[in-house]
């Protein structure tokens, strides 16, 4: 048989391509990098790599095309014929050819979204402008504005272990993205496009070279150095360019002539370094650190964008006199900082705007490097300085000087102060219980106590050395009652002494059990009246934050209830803040998985019950899910934008009346079905023996072995129990056995309780909570493969259990289709739909693969060392299912 030619290898063309309907640059450049690729293994790869590829890949889209064919068995006996060392080739042949798979689609997007951006007339939909336009429709323009002043969108960046990608790969993958965008301005055929092809060839050829398994689990450090990286990318520079298309779409022409009609939105927080519950290695010492390491990013993007404005204000004094505010700060700079005043007039001469904002960038520098005598003492001191530039700008009727770049980086310095984002300290409330029953017992503390309470002081070195935006917000994990939330202002002055002053805290309940959800009224209405937060409350105007787990509930009662349960919770908290006038955040703990409250955040937001919220929207943002929402400059605008749009929207009375009327009319839906779901998961989940047999027919245990992030995947408790483990693991191995459970069972049974279809399909078009449940479920379920479930399932020797999960996922699926319409899953969200057909029989490649060396693992003797070959060859393959699935947990 002759070999394949490399245009051939692991190139979505022929029979799989011709039933998609793929755009014909995408399709190109899924072509070029296949080829590429192929040329790569042909180079790169041991002999016989590129058939044995090229085999493989034919057999698995022969099996997805055509389920009735042998083509599966075919597949499943080439993947079992390999040699450990081939099978280990072929893992990372697949792997790489996701990545690039997904690296076209994220091109064609961001060509649909500049192409969409320079139309002659916008889409307003989902934008902002959009949504403010169709607000104003309903209360009136003023009160639609006053809305937009008040907007904030909250992302909470966390270092949950999710991202099985190394960094090594991402920035591997970005710098051949930077390629395909120089292709696409390169004439084709020319020079220009052979240099461009060649280096595409060498960074795939490094690609497929990186190993894509790390060789060890990040510290918390290094987790705080990668979301760095997309501070420095994209973030840093995107939030000043939506304001300013925001203010271009209010103002017009005279957007950049006039001060802004937007006031900035996006606040940014993080938990890497500052989450500690159930991470031992998240020390006081690394919030520290994470701390600074964060404000040293931010003020050296703060003193690039100072010095570009600076440089471009060569504005002579004659057409553009300095204000006396201004001419009496550049005193005051250049008594501070002579040299250096001598200096920038030398080169700046009779140019006074331009001298005093480059001494503001280097008292910028001073504050980065700790220069006492030049330092500034928090952002609010660098706004003053820029407002008086601005202002002495507008007095010369220099408007668009004034309100143009300067005005971007007084946006930036609003957004990100010296902190960059605020960090966050969550910890769980037992643990605050044992500490604090130390501590009252007396006598010698534990190492465990002593970190406890160093962290209250780190708190207060941060608040003092970055601003008092800089931390402050203390989440408690696993809130069960008042007494939980009261224990951290006892331990902050534990920490202190009765004579120090402890640090501002906002103290936030995390609410993450079905119970604990339905408890959290309750518990609220006690702690407003505890002292330190009744006090704290009124220096905030009344503010509370309360936030919400999605992911242990779902884990708790299944994904069904969860949901119904979050919404409850939600509503019933929102109309206690209304009654109790307090102005509520709710802080939603979403995962990037549906099993964790993952899917598209803007139909999530619509969904939400009335008044919850209010032009306020705090979630968490992590793993792949930072990279995939703001990896890329053009992807993050549109996602923030249509965010911030969804958050304007789900406050308008048209939204709220529609959520309100839709949960009273189909009321009854939800009770059966929340009822009938907790039950069958029940089933499941509490069955005798289920946790050891969850973990033999995943790679649960072994996902351990994968250094994804610094937390460990379990609390400390063994798998002959799943209540301590955490739900990330929990979703990662469902998904990984391409079975997907935690997001969608249960609610097969739930619809079929209720049993109507009309009905149901009503609910369908008019209850927005339960459209965003079933196209989420519809998303999910296209992600499983029967055939490919059916041997992971085989592998626990328990046909009752098995069994119950098939049936279960065929109820869901033919439930779902009925519901929505069409021939089958998706067919309502076709570019979905495609997305999720091109990578499947790839992706059943990579699980024929693991499914080979989880069969030796559950093989081998017991107690006998693994093989290291195959669990190698295991974590390849969970590596290259996750980068094909394009979700971990």
């Amino acid at each position: 048989m002759p070999s394949p030619t490399p245009t051939e290898v692991l190139d979505v063309v022929g029979r799989l391509e011709a039933e998609q309907e793929i755009p014909d640059e995408m399709r190109a450049d899924v072509r070029l990098l296949g080829r590429l690729l192929g040329h790569v293994l042909l180079e790169s790869g041991s002999d016989g790599l590129f058939d044995d590829v090229e085999r493989l890949r034919a057999a698995t889209i022969e099996a997805y095309t055509d389920p009735t064919s042998d083509a599966f068995d075919r597949a499943t006996a080439i993947v079992s014929g390999f040699s450990p060392a081939r099978a280990d080739e072929v893992a990372r042949a697949f792997t790489v050819y996701f990545h690039l798979v997904n690296l076209a689609e994220e091109r064609q997007r961001v060509r649909m979204l500049r192409r969409r951006d320079g139309a002659a007339s916008r889409d307003p939909r989902g934008t902002i402008s959009g949504a403010l336009t169709a607000l104003a429709d309903e209360i009136g323009d003023d009160a639609a504005r006053e809305r937009l002043g008040s907007l904030c969108f909250h992302p909470v960046f966390t270092a949950h272990p999710t991202e099985a990608r190394r960094r090594a790969v991402s920035a591997s993958v970005r710098r051949l993205s930077d390629l395909v965008d120089a292709l696409d301005a390169d004439p084709r055929g020319g020079a220009a496009e052979d240099r461009t092809q060649r280096r595409m060839r060498e960074e795939i050829d490094t690609l497929w070279r990186t190993s894509p398994i790390r060789p060890e689990k990040p510290s918390p450090l290094d987790e705080v150095r990668t979301v760095m990286g997309v501070f420095d990318d994209t973030l840093f520079s995107v939030v000043p360019e939506i304001y300013r298309r925001v203010d271009d779409a209010l103002q017009g022409a005279d957007s950049g002539a006039r001060p802004p009609a937007v006031t900035p939105f996006v606040r940014v927080g993080s938990w890497v370094g500052g989450d500690r519950d159930g991470n031992p290695f998240v020390t006081a010492k690394v919030s520290r650190k994470a701390a600074a390491i964060a404000s040293e990013h931010v003020l050296h993007g703060l003193e690039r964008a100072a010095l570009r404005v600076g440089r471009g204000l060569t504005l002579g004094t004659a057409s553009t006199p300095a204000s006396a505010d201004l001419d009496a700060l550049w005193v005051r700079l250049r008594s501070a900082d002579e040299d250096a005043a001598a200096e920038v007039a030398k080169r700046s001469p009779n140019e006074t705007h331009r001298a005093v904002v480059l001494l503001l960038a280097r008292k910028i520098v001073a504050t980065r490097t700790r220069n006492a005598d030049l330092a500034y003492r928090d952002p609010d001191d660098l706004i003053a300085d820029l407002r008086i530039v601005q202002n002495s700008l507008v007095a010369a009727s220099a408007t668009r000087q004034a309100y143009g770049e300067l005005q971007e980086l007084i946006w930036q310095v609003e957004t990100f102060g010296f902190h960059l984002a605020e960090l966050e300290v969550r910890q769980h409330s037992a643990v605050h219980a044992k500490v604090l029953a130390e501590l009252e017992a007396g006598g010698e503390r534990s190492e465990l106590t002593e970190e406890v309470l160093e962290v209250f002081r780190a708190i207060a070195f941060v608040q003092d050395r970055f601003g008092p935006r800089a931390a402050g917000r203390y989440i408690v994990s696993f809130t069960q009652q008042t007494q939980d939330l009261a224990n951290v202002h006892r331990l902050a002055r534990y920490a202190v002494g009765e004579n120090g002053t402890p640090p501002v805290l906002d103290v936030i309940p995390l609410f993450e059990t079905f119970d604990d959800l339905q408890a959290a009224p309750g518990i609220l209405a006690e702690i407003v009246d505890e002292p330190n937060f009744a006090a704290r409350l009124a220096q905030t105007g009344r503010r509370l934050e309360v936030m919400l787990g999605y992911s242990d509930s779902s884990k708790d009662v299944g994904p069904v209830a969860a949901t119904l349960a979050l919404y409850e919770a939600q509503a019933a908290i929102a109309e206690w803040a209304r009654d109790q006038s307090i102005e509520l955040t709710l802080f939603h703990g979403r995962g990037g998985a549906l099993g964790r409250g993952g899917g598209p955040a803007n139909s999530a937001i619509l969904a939400q019950p009335p008044h919850s919220v209010d032009g306020r929207f705090k979630l968490t943002e992590q793993g792949e899910v930072i990279f995939a929402r703001y990896g890329d400059p053009d992807i993050a605008m549109r996602h923030v934008d249509q965010v911030a749009a969804a958050i304007l929207t789900a406050s308008a009375p048209s939204n709220e009346e529609r959520n309100r009327s839709a949960a009273t009319r189909f009321a009854d839906i939800a009770q059966s079905m929340e009822a009938a779901s907790r039950a069958r998961f029940f089933d499941l989940v509490k069955a005798d023996g289920f946790a050891p047999w969850f973990a033999t027919v995943t790679p649960m245990e072994e996902v351990g072995l994968l250094a994804l992030g610094s937390r460990p995947a379990r609390r400390g408790l063994s798998v002959e129990s799943l209540e301590d483990l955490r739900a990330i693991p929990w979703v990662f191995a469902w998904t990984q056995a391409r079975i997907n459970l935690a997001g969608w069972f249960g609610l097969g049974t739930a619809l079929d309780a209720v049993g109507d279809e009309n009905l149901l399909r009503e609910a369908y078009a008019e209850w927005p909570l339960f459209r965003t449940m079933i196209d989420n479920v519809a998303m999910s379920l296209a992600k499983t493969d029967d055939r490919i479930a059916h041997e992971y399932l085989a592998l626990g020797d328990r046909e009752d259990l098995a069994a119950l999960v098939r049936d279960e996922m065929a109820l869901t699926r033919d439930w779902v289709v009925r519901i929505v319409g069409g021939n089958g899953l998706l067919s309502n969200k076709p570019v979905l739909q495609r997305a999720v057909k091109l990578r499947s029989p790839y992706v059943d490649a990579l699980s024929l693969l693991q499914l080979r060396a989880l069969r030796a693992l559950r093989d081998a003797p017991e107690g006998a060392d693994a093989d290291p070959e195959v669990q190698r060859l295991l974590l390849l393959a969970v590596s290259g299912v996750a980068a094909g699935l394009q979700n971990t947990g």
